[in-house]
């Protein structure tokens, strides 16, 4: 069995909390783990070098480029599934696994996917107004842009980008598109610039608008939601999920979920019952939230924003 693994592209991203996320799993040499955002590889490669020849590595990525690179590698202990992680039970039924020993969610987009003019998610460059993680599937940007009613784009700007300005935003897209079609980030960037008068330091004034869109486009949280409670069952005991988020609406959906899970499940009102029959939670919580070091913040500005959560299941 090859277990060699060969990255023959080289990647730009940068795992962000890399050592701190493999130190977290806690990993068995020949134990089966998951890597639910496989992105450019950086965490799959750290987890197959702490595995014996019997380890087994599933990584999800909905992303072709991750496909592309994932089938790329000389490792028969990987094995890579082109689909969302919200899929993860099904899909791991389907390879014949019920159960592992760890989970990894690296959430968010990668740095490749924003540095790439083409797939649009960023407004540094100018390129087709796309936002999708799969380019194959769904609606872009562009398409939902060009229909969406004021209310429901104000609702999603306020709601996934937090932005003050959701409002004059939305109707300034709705007017425009009426007068030009807007298709490119270059477009969107500019509209917004002209209406977002009071900028934030260091921050462009159209970062909320476009992370709000690209959350909406891609579902983001809603596969946050799906995946959490999928971890339950999924996770042997003493398995660990460890999660790293970017920002606050998806470190909320984690913290609640963690927190909600590690307490005991209350007991109706009037029900007597022993202490060694009292329901014990699934999740045990491990150390608290990780932030990035101030070196690697320094390396790596993206990592900035990163928070690492991290729980181990309990017994049955």
């Amino acid at each position: 069995m090859k277990t060699n693994t060969t990255i023959t592209h080289p990647s730009r991203h940068v795992s962000v909390l890399l050592s701190e996320a493999i130190e977290a799993l806690h990993i068995v040499p020949d134990g089966i783990y998951v890597d639910g955002t496989f992105g450019r590889g950086g965490h799959s490669e750290a987890i197959l070098k702490q595995l014996s020849p019997h380890g087994r590595l599933i990584a999800f990525d909905r992303d072709p480029a991750a496909s592309v690179i994932a089938r790329q590698w000389q490792d028969q202990r990987l094995q890579f599934v082109h689909g969302c992680f919200s899929e993860m039970n099904e899909r791991l039924l389907g390879l014949g696994v019920q159960q592992v020993d760890g989970i990894l969610l690296d959430l968010g987009v990668s740095s490749p996917q924003l540095d790439e003019p083409e797939r649009g998610f960023s407004f540094r460059f100018n390129g087709p107004l796309d936002m999708r993680m799969n380019p194959e599937a769904g609606m872009s940007a562009k398409e939902w842009l060009s229909q969406v009613g004021v209310l429901d784009l104000t609702r999603v700007i306020r709601d996934y980008g937090e932005e003050r300005f959701a409002k004059q935003i939305a109707l300034a897209i709705v007017n425009q598109r009426n007068i030009t079609p807007i298709e490119t980030t270059q477009q969107l960037s500019d509209l917004i610039a002209s209406i977002v008068k009071k900028r934030e330091p260091g921050l462009n004034p159209a970062t909320r608008t476009f992370q709000a869109i690209r959350i909406f486009i891609n579902k983001e949280l809603e596969e946050i939601e799906k995946v959490l409670p999928q971890t339950l069952s999924l996770l042997k005991e003493s398995g660990r999920v460890v999660v790293i988020s970017f920002h606050s609406l998806e470190d909320r959906l984690v913290k609640q979920f963690f927190k909600r899970h590690s307490s005991p499940p209350e007991i109706p009102r009037g029900i007597a019952i022993a202490e060694a029959q009292r329901p014990q939670p699934k999740l045990r919580l491990i150390g608290k939230a990780i932030k990035a070091s101030s070196e690697e913040q320094q390396a790596n500005p993206r990592s900035r924003s990163a928070m690492m959560r991290v729980a181990e299941r309990c017994a049955a």
